[in-house]
């Protein structure tokens, strides 16, 4: 049997070990999770353009498209760290750093490419750091990306001494320039973004090894696949994706800022959830991410047209993650009863 046979068979039975059961229940489940969300942002679409003339307007629906595409880059990284059973919260501090980063390197005047790959190249050197604590040191992903967030953010504020940095090239607002069919850059290297990764994660052997090591990693590493290089591999592209959110940031503001995206970590997680992720790990898809973090952007943009205040905003937000999470776990009890 060769290594790629080993690792399609403990894929598969990995996911038969995810919640959900067999193969055909996995399937059903994710069906299952697709419709409800689907009905969910459906509801929410109903629900505020009756409260609301203003919902259904074109400007209105860029800008929700717009709003999510820096919580969507970010949370497709947070998707494979989930799948593959770990947790990344340092996003909320490489978010900031790669925008002060990149901002700092184009107003010292390296190119707005160079400039790119340098704050990507930082977030993703974050995301080494975490890998490799978790899976050489033993260390709970929680507590250690709790610590690198911490750290992060810190070096981020420090860099230009807790103030905002104002970028003087204006090329370096590249990301949030409208392009085609009237949505910004942005938008449309989210939903690429998210479309490559869901073809990455269903069709690849890379793909499948996260499932894998996310539902069983003791069996993923007996069939021979190198569970650790794999773990790290999710935390640095984590860190990648979370730094070019940061720069998506930078450059619909035009500077950096150690106070950008703070609430990346709860959010990103949130939508995962929402999307059918599981946090014990072997569950998950980038198309049911990108679904959640619409409904989130919808969400939001819906309460803060009818004038509720953010604080309540925030209630909302967590009630819904509550109720994703609460609904995964019920369909768990509910495939189980049926096996």
């Amino acid at each position: 049997m060769t290594i790629e046979t080993q690792q399609r068979a403990i894929a598969g039975h990995a996911r038969t070990d995810a919640p959900g059961g067999s193969r055909a229940a996995s399937l059903r489940q994710g069906a299952v999770q697709s419709l409800g969300i689907a009905g969910f942002l459906l509801a929410l679409v109903v629900v505020f353009s009756v409260s609301t003339p203003r919902f259904l307007t074109d400007d209105n629906l860029v800008g929700i498209l717009t709003s999510v595409a820096f919580i969507g880059v970010v949370s497709l990284g947070q998707t494979m760290v989930i799948i593959a059973g770990g947790f990344d919260l340092s996003v909320a501090g490489v978010a900031p750093l790669a925008a002060v980063v990149y901002a700092q390197q184009v107003n010292d005047g390296r190119p707005i490419m160079l400039a790119l790959v340098i704050a990507l190249a930082t977030g993703a050197a974050v995301g080494v750091v975490n890998g490799l604590i978790v899976t050489k040191g033993g260390i709970n992903p929680l507590i250690t990306t709790l610590g690198t967030l911490s750290v992060s953010g810190g070096i981020a504020f420090s860099l230009v001494s807790g103030q905002s940095v104002p970028i003087d090239d204006m090329a370096a607002g590249f990301m949030a320039e409208t392009d085609l069919f009237w949505l910004p850059n942005q938008v449309w290297l989210f939903a690429l973004a998210a479309v490559a990764l869901a073809l990455v994660l269903r069709f690849t052997v890379y793909g499948r090894s996260l499932y894998a090591i996310g539902g069983n990693r003791e069996a993923a590493r007996l069939a021979g696949m190198r569970t650790d290089a794999l773990a790290v591999s999710t935390y640095v592209a984590s860190g990648a994706f979370a730094a070019l959110g940061g720069v998506i940031l930078a450059s619909q503001l035009l500077a950096g800022d150690g106070n950008l995206g703070k609430d990346a970590a709860l959010l990103s997680v949130a939508a995962v959830v929402l999307g059918g992720g599981s946090l014990l790990g072997g569950a998950g898809g980038a198309l049911g991410t990108a679904a959640g973090v619409l409904v989130l952007g919808t969400l939001a943009n819906g309460l803060t047209l009818l004038h509720v205040s953010t604080f309540y905003q925030q209630i909302a937000t967590g009630a819904v993650l509550l109720a994703a999470v609460g609904f995964s776990r019920l369909r768990g009890v509910i495939d189980r009863s049926a096996r």
